[in-house]
């Protein structure tokens, strides 16, 4: 059985996850930390929990979700791990932040490439991955299917969708992938988003108005 951690760090609110199982494996995904407190916050549960880090993963490469990729790669020696499609995105991060103001110390390259069909593994658990850009043009999302979760990164949240106005994005295939890939899903799926409270994707199809908008749209057609 997977444990999930939670932790919001950087001036964006972003969610920063720490997946474990009972073998103590774990791997980070998304690390936001930005400053010493915030990178304290991360190394402390994972002392405290006498967990492995195993692997780091980028479900996308914007900055608020790179802002910690240098201080894991030090920490624990892992390297990131995302989709071919971010390589342009995470060597803007420097002038990104740096037009933010935000302090920011240079991520490593990806290490290993990730593609749909792909599984991620660490302890005893299994990840499948799914290619989901739009948001970003090598957007994944991670999902466990026996244990019903979906981490979906920036491209769906809590009664919103990720942005579609960001260099790389595109509207097309936000919708495609929202539609085609995660509203197809068990509805018990609960979905843990770079950003805000969690959901499932029950109550999205419900309660989200963009996917009742797309869904719309897709029946005219």
């Amino acid at each position: 059985m997977t444990r999930i951690a939670a932790f919001t760090f950087n001036g964006f609110e972003e969610n920063t996850y720490v997946i474990s199982d009972e073998s103590g494996a774990c791997i980070i995904i998304d690390p936001g930390c930005s400053t010493p407190a915030e990178e304290q916050e991360l190394a402390s549960y994972i002392g405290a929990h006498r967990l492995r880090p195993e692997r780091l993963i980028n479900t996308h490469c914007h900055i608020d979700h790179i802002l910690g990729n240098a201080f894991v790669s030090e920490e624990w020696g892992l390297a990131p791990e995302a989709h071919r499609n971010e390589i342009p995105v995470l060597e803007s991060g420097e002038a990104i932040a740096r037009a933010y103001g935000l302090p920011y110390r240079v991520s490593p390259p990806i290490a290993r490439f990730l593609e749909e069909g792909q599984i991620i593994r660490f302890g005893n658990t299994t990840l499948d991955l799914l290619f989901v850009p739009g948001h970003s043009p090598g957007h994944m999302a991670l999902y466990q299917a026996d244990e019903k979760f979906l981490l979906s990164g920036d491209v769906l949240f809590y009664g919103s969708i990720g942005r579609y106005d960001l260099p790389g994005s595109n509207f097309e295939d936000l919708v495609d992938s929202i539609m085609n890939k995660l509203m197809q899903l068990p509805g018990e799926v609960k979905v843990y988003p770079g950003h805000g409270p969690s959901t499932s994707i029950a109550q999205e199809k419900e309660k989200n108005p963009y996917i009742a908008e797309f869904a719309a749209l897709k029946q005219t057609k």
